[in-house]
């Protein structure tokens, strides 16, 4: 190992710059994102991910299949709108 290194045409940030993603800061309530930080742990998936799925559902941007569980909830909330 040396003793000294020259940093000095260091660059600041990932090695790998992200295509197709932004690195923003937002606020989100703390019950919400609790919530998807237990549902991440649950499914195995990053909660991050999730919101980005969430987000993209809510946009009517998704293009996977509904599963099962997700058609009964929508068939429950639409039925209790109706009575």
């Amino acid at each position: 190992m040396k003793e000294e290194y020259d940093f000095s045409k260091a660059k600041r940030g990932p090695i790998i710059k992200q295509t197709g993603k932004s690195r923003i800061t937002i606020y989100l309530d703390n019950d919400i994102l609790e919530e998807f930080r237990n549902l991440a742990d649950l499914s195995g998936q990053g909660y991050q991910t999730m919101i980005n799925e969430a987000l993209r559902e809510y946009l009517g941007k998704t293009n996977r299949p509904i599963d099962e569980n997700t058609l009964r909830r929508i068939l429950r909330e639409e039925l209790d709108k109706v009575g």
